[in-house]
């Protein structure tokens, strides 16, 4: 499948220049909206290096589908577009869990044989961009499209390894909790997400969350006081 006809896929996208008629553009032509923000959840403000997602900035995703999820969420739910390319067992319902308004994504599963052209586009009229498959695109069309997010005002969120990503987000120390002695169901992951890059993000930073919580959106974590045990000691008489 070609990168039009990927971009055809989309309802409403016109493949005269790749942008619905439905999306509101993310920016003109110079970037008059770089250096605004887009909204971010308040549990991920301990390790943004903004008070949310700076249009024109490349945030980089390593490996966590809650995490990209949780940095979607508040955006989309206060009126931006997003999409996501190249990363087809997307979960629709597990995003809308997290928080995602479902109804303002846009998914491209394979964007086929130009992918740097799909995104491409997008960027050119939506407010956020995931790229899966970060591995397929030189660094030479990675580094292209970056200078296009910023050029357009856009926010792109590569699902991997990028080069000169403004931030580095990834999870470690994953936790789940749920189980009792034996029996009981996971139902949420403590996780420790850490924050690194360049510029405002050159200063890492780290936070504990559940990724995802109780019903399914990220929450901040509240650590477990350790169990006290009782301790027996001798009495005179």
């Amino acid at each position: 499948m070609s990168a039009m006809a990927s971009l055809a896929a989309l309802d409403g996208v016109s493949t005269a220049n790749g942008v619905s008629v439905g999306f509101p553009a993310a920016g003109t032509e110079g970037g008059s909206d770089a250096g605004r923000m887009l909204p971010a959840r308040a549990e991920l403000a301990a390790v943004l290096p903004w008070p949310g997602l700076r249009r024109g900035s490349t945030v980089a995703v390593d490996d966590s589908v809650s995490l990209l999820f949780a940095l979607l969420s508040e955006a989309t739910a206060n009126g931006s577009w997003a999409a996501v390319v190249g990363l087809p067992g997307t979960n629709l319902v597990a995003a809308a869990e997290s928080g995602v308004a479902v109804s303002r994504l846009a998914v491209v599963p394979d964007p086929g044989a130009e992918p740097a052209a799909v995104v491409a586009a997008l960027l050119d009229g939506v407010d956020l961009v995931v790229v899966g498959g970060t591995r397929r695109l030189a660094d030479q069309d990675a580094r292209r499209l970056s200078a296009r997010a910023r050029n357009r005002g856009a926010v792109l969120v590569p699902f991997g390894p990028w080069p000169g990503a403004d931030v580095r987000l990834d999870c470690s120390g994953a936790r789940w909790r749920g189980l009792g002695r034996g029996h009981g169901h996971l139902r949420e992951r403590a996780v420790t997400v850490r924050a690194s890059g360049r510029g405002a993000a050159s200063r890492p930073r780290s936070c504990r969350l559940l990724l995802p919580g109780r019903d399914g959106a990220p929450a901040r974590l509240v650590e477990e006081q350790p169990e006290r045990i009782a301790r027996l000691r001798p009495v005179v008489g």
